[in-house]
């Protein structure tokens, strides 16, 4: 699980980074910072989505996968707001400001949700645990570690402590799954992985979009759409 306790590094150092620079920043920078994340989050969401969903044929351009997207996102955020995992998210937040001691941290929960859900969505977590898990080889959790690191420096200075936490979730995911990963491998098909990245990259959109406009997405609860993408993959007919 070396992959995982180097992601779980550069959370940290990423978040100390951040909350020293933050301290240069007014209150008005820090939130002008911070839509400027959500504009760059969601640009990089809409390539990753439409590096999915568009094709060349015939030098023409041609979209897909719309059904697919639809479906995901629809029987997810149903299953999430059943299961209530955004409350969940949230209780373990407000669990972990009140053992931090950063009680009075009013951005502290925002801060540890969105940037848990951005730095743990998306395909590269799942196949790099699941690459040293089988092979030793943690390269592609190295490489997700450089690109965490300064997402979570430029979380830290704009949002606050609350983001340096994500290192919990992201180290837990990375390391169960690297655990299980024999088990998983058969699982994660290139149609899969493909299917996942579709469907992170519009939940990191969503990400993205409450950044800039506060909070229009209960982006936990849509999570499930994430394991809806991966049966997709196993269905007789394709999308």
């Amino acid at each position: 699980m070396l992959g995982s306790l180097i992601n779980g590094g550069a959370v940290l150092a990423g978040g100390l980074l951040g909350h020293f620079a933050g301290k240069l920043f007014s209150k008005e920078q820090q939130e002008s910072l911070s839509r400027a994340c959500g504009v760059s989050v969601m640009f990089i969401a809409v390539a990753g989505a439409m590096e999915g969903m568009l094709s060349i044929d015939g030098g023409r351009l041609l979209s897909g996968k719309a059904m697919f997207v639809v479906l995901c996102l629809t029987l997810g955020t149903i299953a999430g707001e059943l299961m209530g995992i955004e409350r969940g998210f949230e209780n373990f937040g407000i669990w972990l400001r009140e053992r931090s001691g950063n009680s009075g941290d009013t951005r502290f929960l925002d801060a540890f949700v969105t940037a848990s859900l951005t730095i743990c969505i998306g395909a590269m977590a799942i196949v790099g645990a699941i690459q040293e898990g089988i092979t030793g080889d943690f390269s592609t959790l190295a490489v997700k570690s450089v690109l965490d690191f300064f997402i979570i420096a430029i979380f830290t200075s704009s949002m606050g402590k609350g983001a340096v936490f994500a290192a919990i979730p992201v180290f837990i995911l990375e390391a169960s799954v690297t655990l299980f990963a024999k088990l998983l491998a058969p699982v994660m098909t290139e149609l899969a992985i493909s299917y996942i990245s579709l469907i992170g990259a519009v939940l990191i959109f969503c990400i993205g979009v409450n950044l800039v406009w506060e909070k229009r997405f209960n982006v936990a609860n849509m999570l499930p759409a994430i394991i809806f993408a991966v049966i997709s993959a196993y269905l007789p007919w394709g999308f």
